[in-house]
């Protein structure tokens, strides 16, 4: 039974990662949460697997007609998961190509070569398909500093700071916000293994809280990214830094936030009481972001609303298995096309084949190299800041 049991779980969620289901809306999330973890961690899943028959055998449980049965379950499971594992691995080649596409062919090229040897300090296979969490341990060089307050609404008001335990200084700067559809989520979760990867080389990277509906509402959401953005300008100079390098960044409902503050820089519409501070940014990096209208408010509150030919570069990636929202994919497609359309600097947009919501929470095959491409496009964007400084 223990053996038919594990099968069972496997069966399912690979089941889940390959084809999630849409409808009815309550299995779709089901699906969601479930396949989330067999769609990123299919290593980890088969070698767990892999250890359940070979324990099943040695013990004499498969013995049986019934027996072989469930072993033939485990093996149709362990071939979808080898699909899966393919999918993932699909990513990089689909990222160089979304890179090539916004920033020409020979755009490695143009990155500084100081800038390029820091780059790929990617964690080994072996961490990748054995211990994928990245929330524990964290780097020995990286250091959180907790609960910063930057602004009057308490806990959600408050940010961490990642930063490597030399303290730079001179720091480019990221600024990340969670997901959760502005009613839920926390800065402690997800993009883990984005933020340690920059903390790692010099970066001084902030994971924000913002305040949650119902309590707030739109704009609220965007006051309090602005606030975080004018914080760094006042403040990030103690932790070593440049307020001319600041890239920001999110995951669903926090891609929706990084997208419209870098297209609403110094609006002071967005920023009451601060309205002289300014809040524009070098990038944005989107991932799995909602970039339709807030709850019904109209197109006002979209990010599409807002497109502009300064808009800076803009680094997205996007799940084609999304189901969290079945119109997530197709508005994340609009609206590139509409930021496209207007703006004079790249627009990078990576379709992930089998990618799911919320890809970034694990060291997983996927994410890694989205990482990979993130690293990348901010080195190329720092390269041409830095060549076009006097």
């Amino acid at each position: 039974m223990g053996y038919l049991v594990a099968v069972g779980v496997v069966a399912v969620g690979t089941l889940f990662a390959l084809a999630p289901p849409r409808r009815p809306r309550l299995l779709a999330r089901v699906g969601f949460r479930v396949g989330l973890v067999f769609n990123e961690l299919p290593v980890l899943v088969g070698l767990w697997l892999l250890a359940a028959t070979a324990l099943a055998v040695g013990e004499g449980d498969v013995e049986s007609a019934g027996g072989w049965v469930v072993v033939e379950v485990a093996v149709v499971a362990a071939l979808g998961l080898v699909v899966v594992d393919h999918r993932a691995r699909v990513t990089r080649p689909v990222v160089e190509r979304a890179l090539a596409e916004g920033l020409g062919v020979g755009w490695r090229s143009e990155i500084d070569p100081e800038i390029a040897a820091g780059l790929g300090q990617r964690p080994s296979a072996a961490r990748i398909a054995l211990w994928p969490f990245p929330w524990f341990p964290r780097p020995r060089t990286v250091e959180r500093i907790a609960n910063v307050s930057y602004g009057d609404a308490g806990r959600r008001n408050l940010l961490d700071v990642y930063r490597h335990r030399s303290h730079p200084r001179e720091a480019p700067v990221l600024i990340y916000f969670h997901g959760g559809g502005f009613s839920g989520g926390r800065k402690e979760r997800e993009a883990r293994p984005l933020i340690h990867r920059l903390a790692r080389q010099g970066w001084l990277c902030i994971s924000a809280n913002y305040r949650l509906r119902p309590a707030a509402t739109f704009p609220d959401h965007l006051i309090d990214a602005k606030r975080v953005i004018a914080w760094v300008r006042d403040h990030g100079g103690e932790y070593g830094a440049d307020p001319d390098l600041v890239f920001v960044a999110g995951s669903s409902a926090g891609g929706d936030l990084a997208a419209l503050a870098a297209l609403t820089p110094n609006d002071p519409a967005f920023q009451p009481d601060f309205e002289s501070a300014n809040t524009s940014v070098t990038a944005a990096i989107c991932l799995y972001g909602y970039f339709g209208s807030y709850y019904g408010l109209g197109a006002e509150s979209s990010p599409g609303a807002h497109v502009r030919a300064d808009a800076p570069p803009l680094f997205a990636a996007q799940g084609d298995r999304d189901t969290y929202s079945p119109r997530f994919v197709a508005i994340a497609r609009g609206f590139i096309d509409e930021l496209r359309d207007v703006s004079s600097n790249p627009v990078i947009y990576a379709e992930l084949p089998g990618g799911q919501h919320a890809f970034d929470l694990f060291h997983s095959i996927r994410f890694e190299a989205v990482v990979d491409g993130i690293e990348s496009f901010a080195a190329w964007v720092r390269s041409r800041r830095a060549t076009s400084r006097p």
